[in-house]
């Protein structure tokens, strides 16, 4: 077997989804947590203007979700508790030696390492539910792991960041080596790109401790989106800076020095609770099109249309408002999860 995680933009089957169910990360009062159920269906149409979507629906949420995603959505009930799919759901690769197949990385999810407030033993189970609804072969990893934690070129390099892989909360014994090991294992990764810490506002108490797909993402091999803070009063300014200087010194797994391409950060420096990590970076590329985060500025939203359509040739970016998910301590690219296209044998 030679599994292979492919790059985000090659074709996709469809995008997989959670649709949002009571509990902490939604929060309370009935107006608050509509404005996440808007997010998500938002989100799901504009991914469906360009290819299938899948929303999987937790049995309590299911005629809202009919209601809301009308027939322009496949919706499957399942039970959860979480819904970041990015995170707790498959990681789907593909097998150069076999055409045609499919496979299903199954990560340890633990809540982010567990905190206190987490609940996330149900939707755990997902992956192995969905590799079985789409037929793909389940790959079972011992390593506590999401999907939001990596990023990968298609061609053998994986971004990856010290705080997320090994943090003592999630792999308590794990070295850089068994983690290497383990992606070139399971998603066809044997060159490691390792970021020291993520955003600053990641770091809070409901954040991933520093997911690398709020702030960095290949665009394609040996290129490399990177956030951009350039306020100076910001925190992130001299960690965006940082990161920048450490990806320009690296190479990929085939020896190419990295370009890195800045997308600078919205203008928005804080909100009630304190710097923001509003971030492009967390966008999913879909067929023919970038579902891009929003912020409600325009400037800077149509700033960051443009360089991701420049990223990505021949695809047209669209705009999701996502500051009430990112208010939940993710994006975009955080609740959706892409299902490659497998292409069958001559």
């Amino acid at each position: 077997m030679a599994w292979r995680m492919p790059h985000e933009s090659d074709a996709h089957e469809r995008t997989w989804m959670a649709f949002p169910r009571t509990g902490i990360t939604l929060g309370e009062g009935a107006e608050w947590q509509e404005t996440a159920y808007r997010a998500w269906t938002d989100t799901a149409l504009a991914i469906a203007e360009f290819e299938p979507v899948t929303m999987l629906v937790d049995p309590s949420q299911t005629a809202r979700a009919h209601d809301m995603l009308g027939t322009s959505v496949e919706i499957v009930e399942t039970p959860l508790d979480e819904y970041w799919m990015r995170d707790f759901g498959p990681t789907f690769v593909v097998d150069d030696e076999r055409p045609g197949t499919l496979g299903a990385v199954d990560w340890i999810f633990n809540g982010w390492g567990s905190p206190e407030w987490a609940e996330w033993q149900v939707s755990a189970g997902v992956a192995r539910i969905v590799a079985e609804r789409v037929g793909a072969e389940l790959i079972s990893s011992v390593l506590v792991n999401e999907g939001g934690g990596i990023h990968v070129d298609g061609e053998g390099t994986v971004l990856l960041t010290e705080t997320v892989q090994l943090d003592p909360h999630r792999n308590p014994y794990a070295d850089k080596a068994r983690v290497e090991a383990e992606m070139e294992r399971t998603i066809g990764a044997h060159k490691a790109v390792w970021l020291p810490r993520g955003l600053t506002r990641d770091y809070d108490e409901f954040g991933t401790k520093g997911h690398v797909d709020i702030v960095a993402a290949f665009a394609a091999p040996g290129r490399v989106l990177l956030h951009r803070q350039d306020d100076p009063g910001h925190p992130d300014h001299e960690v965006t800076r940082d990161l920048k200087t450490l990806l320009q010194a690296q190479t990929d797994a085939a020896g190419r020095p990295l370009e890195v391409i800045d997308v600078p950060a919205p203008a928005t420096l804080r909100d009630d609770e304190g710097f923001v990590d509003w971030s492009y970076l967390n966008h999913l590329v879909v067929n023919d099109g970038v579902v891009v985060c929003g912020f409600g500025e325009e400037e800077a939203d149509a700033r960051a249309r443009d360089i991701l359509e420049e990223a990505y040739p021949g695809r047209r970016a669209v705009t999701v408002d996502a500051r009430p998910i990112f208010a939940r301590g993710g994006g975009i690219h955080c609740i959706t999860q892409q299902q490659p296209v497998v292409r069958k044998g001559a």
